[in-house]
């Protein structure tokens, strides 16, 4: 197909498309249509192959954005499945949930809608497992090292994943029952069916990374005999140590954190059965989600599937604007207003709103007392109100990662957030131990997360060499 030069002229974007409302809030089953091929070659034309491309620069990972686009719009599939392969050992995860920071650095962006680049990354890996061009890449020569990798989330599967490819023999340990981290018991199915998950995992094994899973370092097994067993290591335990608030009534039944709430109903869609005192349901219930972020939309969205009577969403910032604000300014990744496939469900959304206190009796918590604060978050006289709730979820972030036994008894440090302290080449206090993701950038995206396992891998490559 020849490139019309001008098309980002005549052609308007078409993002994401998705199931009904209707027929998605009955199932889990993911809620974005996966794009068409003719729709990829049209919307991959309004790029403009510029010759400095901003969007290259603001994707963490580094794919090569108007080169994909290109190779999409020639119809060279499998070429674009080698080069998007090249850099991205997940894209069939970005191309779902990333929030695609190189979209708000396209140049088209400037005076258009930017080019769908999340969408069309998503349909050349998609055309990829289709057309059977995923395979595993095994190395031709193995070194006889030996790492392990403490976490198998998206920054412990990017990891994984060079370091094999460079001919090591890499063991990850997870101490849920099923490897994926938060890709697979913090994000909804419906948002990411747990099927695509395993599909990569199961790449990841034939390319000979072993899964130790139900194995909790520290506690299953001795951090002594890790350090025998092993040349090095890389802690990706992520950030779950979840932000709490300090208020009269926290301790009402009722109450619960958002990414327990979320991980609950994750196992609950896959078939385990949960005990009837712990279930957490939201089904005929008053639900309150408190705070806007990403992990608050997949609570709502979990909620509406569930049944609830009602869900309001509130958070304590002010209502983001809709257009980039001028603090902002383009190719930085603005905070602007985003409504997502949940909130479409059903949602009542409210800001600048301060949490003063929970009430409730023996039975549980029945309403939340709040007052409306200015763009200080200074309390506003007078705005106070109450809010009928049943079931609360606190979905206001997370603080550092958990400090396990397995972290105190290694004896790393930790800076002032809480973290996991490491040199520029991603190496602990401790020689040998490295550390990755969220567990030492602080709470992120899965873009940084992937990232961050691809360079802590060359960095442990580099040592071990």
């Amino acid at each position: 197909m020849n490139k019309d030069v001008k098309a980002f002229l005549k052609t308007k974007r078409k993002g994401t498309q998705y199931r009904p409302i209707n027929e998605r809030v009955k199932d889990y089953k993911e809620v974005a249509i996966k794009p068409a091929l003719e729709d990829s070659y049209t919307q991959a034309s309004r790029c403009m192959d510029c010759g400095t491309p901003f969007c290259h620069w603001a994707c963490p990972i580094g794919n090569y954005i108007p080169e994909l686009n290109d190779l999409i719009l020639k119809k060279q599939w499998e070429r674009a499945y080698q080069l998007l392969s090249s850099v991205n050992c997940m894209p069939e995860i970005t191309g779902r949930i990333c929030p695609a920071l190189c979209e708000s650095a396209c140049i088209l962006g400037l005076t258009e809608e930017p080019v769908t680049n999340r969408e069309n990354e998503l349909a050349i890996i998609e055309y990829a497992f289709k057309n059977n061009l995923v395979d595993p890449k095994i190395p031709e020569k193995t070194t006889g090292k030996k790492i392990a990798i403490i976490g198998s989330g998206p920054a412990g599967l990017a990891c994984a994943d060079r370091l094999s490819k460079l001919g090591h023999e890499v063991v990850v340990y997870e101490k849920d029952e099923h490897p994926g981290g938060i890709l697979r018991f913090g994000i909804p199915d419906f948002k990411l069916d747990k099927q695509i998950v395993d599909r990569r995992i199961n790449v990841f094994r034939k390319q000979g990374i072993d899964f130790k899973t139900n194995t909790e370092v520290g506690k299953d097994i001795e951090i002594a005999q890790i350090k025998k067993d092993f040349d090095a290591m890389c802690l990706t335990g992520g950030s779950r140590e979840p932000r709490d608030v300090n208020i009269p009534g926290r301790d009402f039944k009722g109450i619960y954190f958002a990414m327990d709430y979320l991980m609950q109903s994750n196992r609950r869609v896959s078939g385990i059965k949960i005990h009837q005192a712990d279930l957490i349901d939201a089904k005929n219930k008053n639900v309150v989600v408190i705070g806007g972020g990403d992990t608050g939309c997949d609570c709502v969205g979990t909620a509406n599937r569930q049944g609830a009577k009602g869900i309001t969403q509130i958070e304590l910032l002010p209502r983001p604007s809709e257009e980039r604000p001028e603090k902002f300014p383009w190719p930085t990744h603005p905070p602007i207003l985003k409504v997502t496939s949940s909130h479409e469900e059903g949602c009542k959304r409210d800001w600048s709103i301060s949490t003063k206190r929970f009430v409730g009796s023996e039975h549980g918590v029945s309403s939340i007392d709040c007052i409306r604060v200015d763009e200080n978050l200074k309390e506003i006289p007078g705005a106070e109100f109450t809010l009928k709730a049943d079931l609360i979820l606190l979905a206001i972030g997370f603080i550092h990662p958990e400090h396990s036994k397995m972290l105190k008894d290694l004896e790393i440090k930790f800076d002032k957030r809480g973290n996991v302290v490491t040199d520029k080449n991603y190496m602990t206090n401790v020689k040998g131990i490295f550390s990755a993701g969220d567990m030492h950038k602080g709470q992120s995206l899965v873009c940084w997360a992937i990232n961050e396992g691809k360079e802590a891998a060359d960095a442990i490559n580099t040592y071990l060499r």
